[in-house]
């Protein structure tokens, strides 16, 4: 089970954020990719929000940093960790469009880029963008058709595209939490990110479909780990969502900075060594 890292400091979820990330930057947020990457860290992910109404900002958060800006700034600030949008939401963007940009990051970033994607979940965010809302899922299907179409490739309806990415296939993680998401992920996808869901349920759900081979069943920690105070909790937590079919999972960490951060790191990775030996 590989290990990765939801990127603090970029997102501000109530709950989820510790306080030192409020007045934290690019030193601090460029000094933890380094680290994780030099502990050999799997991702580091970073959402996409352009906008959030108010309403919702008390439970979701309003912080959201531009995912290909954030992760281009990562890109060089590591050398291996990957570099994974959690989640594009698809019906905001053109698949000829993600192809260039993040294509370019994933030949800047010697082809590490991940693409999670999903339908999205605002209504009032897509009024914003204009936006296609009531049938959202049918074209983030089609969506991710024509992006498996496209992405690497240097000629496209008589186009020249260059740069291109580095590979003609970029993996893509499906987020979401229903079983059409899971579907969506096995027809269409390489990997499930779903959230909001119990171990138990997550367990139930995957057990009803036929996985492909190197299929990524991608599960976030929920609650931020505190493995140098409390190693036993995070051991079991990470175990739990192995037995609920992790093939990866996302952490997110607690600390008071970043200094503090980076050392949480080095006990998470000390942890999941001593397991991956055991």
């Amino acid at each position: 089970m590989r290990i990765g890292l939801s990127a603090p400091v970029v997102t501000a979820v109530p709950g989820i954020a510790s306080a030192w990330e409020a007045g934290a930057g690019p030193d601090e947020l460029g000094r933890i990719a380094s680290c994780a990457d030099e502990l050999g860290f799997d991702h580091i992910t970073c959402s996409e929000h352009v906008a959030v109404p108010i309403d919702a900002a008390a439970t979701r958060g309003g912080t959201y940093w531009d995912p290909l800006a954030t992760l281009s700034f990562l890109a060089a600030c590591s050398r291996r960790i990957r570099l994974v949008t959690s989640v594009l939401v698809l019906p905001y963007h053109r698949p000829m469009e993600i192809a260039k940009r993040y294509g370019t990051l994933d030949r800047l970033s010697g082809g590490r880029v991940v693409l999670g994607v999903g339908v999205g979940s605002l209504r009032e965010e897509f009024d914003l963008l204009g936006a296609p809302w009531d049938d959202r899922g049918a074209v983030a299907d089609a969506r991710m058709r024509e992006l498996r179409s496209v992405w690497g490739r240097s000629e496209v309806s008589g186009m020249v595209v260059s740069p291109s990415a580095t590979r003609d296939h970029v993996p893509l993680w499906v987020g979401g939490r229903t079983p059409r998401s899971l579907r969506r992920a096995v027809e269409l996808g390489d990997g499930w990110m779903p959230f909001g869901l119990s171990a138990e349920r997550i367990r139930a759900m995957l057990g009803r479909v036929e996985l492909p081979a190197g299929f990524d069943v991608v599960l976030g920690t929920g609650r931020p780990l505190d493995p140098l105070s409390d190693p036993r909790t995070a051991e079991r937590t990470l175990e739990r969502l192995r037995e609920a079919g992790a093939t990866a999972v996302t952490c997110t960490v607690e600390a008071t900075s970043a200094a503090n951060y980076c050392e949480q790191l080095e006990a998470l990775r000390a942890i999941t060594e001593r397991n991956d030996h055991s």
